[in-house]
Order: C-alpha cells, then sequence, then structure tokens
C-alpha cells in the first residue's frame, strides 16, 4: 500500500515535499479536474474504499482527504 503522499505525488506528478495539509487545486496546477477523478481512482484502489459524490465534491485540500480517509477507518499510510 502507498501512503497517501506517495499517491497525490505520482497521480499529481509532483513532489512529495510539496504536499501538506493545505495543499489543494488552488495551489497544485496539475491538481485539475482530470488529476481530481484519477486521484479519486487511486484512492479507491490503493486503500479498497469507495467514496460517495459527496465525499468527492466536499474535498477541498489534501487534510479533506485525510479526514475522509479516517471516515472509512483508513489508519495505516494516511500520514506519512
Amino acid at each position: 500500500m502507498e501512503t497517501l503522499k506517495k499517491l497525490f505525488a505520482k497521480v499529481l506528478d509532483i513532489d512529495e515535499n510539496d504536499i501538506n495539509d493545505s495543499s489543494s487545486p488552488d495551489s497544485i496546477a496539475s491538481w485539475d479536474s482530470f488529476n481530481g477523478l484519477m486521484l479519486v481512482s487511486e484512492l479507491e484502489k490503493n486503500f479498497n474504499v469507495r467514496f460517495n459524490i459527496n465525499e468527492v465534491m466536499s474535498v477541498k485540500n489534501f487534510k479533506d482527504v485525510k479526514w475522509i480517509l479516517k471516515k472509512h477507518n483508513v489508519t495505516e499510510g494516511i500520514d506519512g
């Protein structure tokens, strides 16, 4: 299982060190609507979860993704 930061870095083609809780589509140019969908797909596969549309639409930044994963009882790999 990849860590959340590694997954974000891979999908968005950025350095893992450039990701923090406030990282968002406003601060990461490659986080567009297409890559947002790719993130959802990779998150669901990697963490074995299914997001509903409300969860997907509520994500504004990296911290929101961690919060939603925790709601799905994912604890491993999301803080590092």
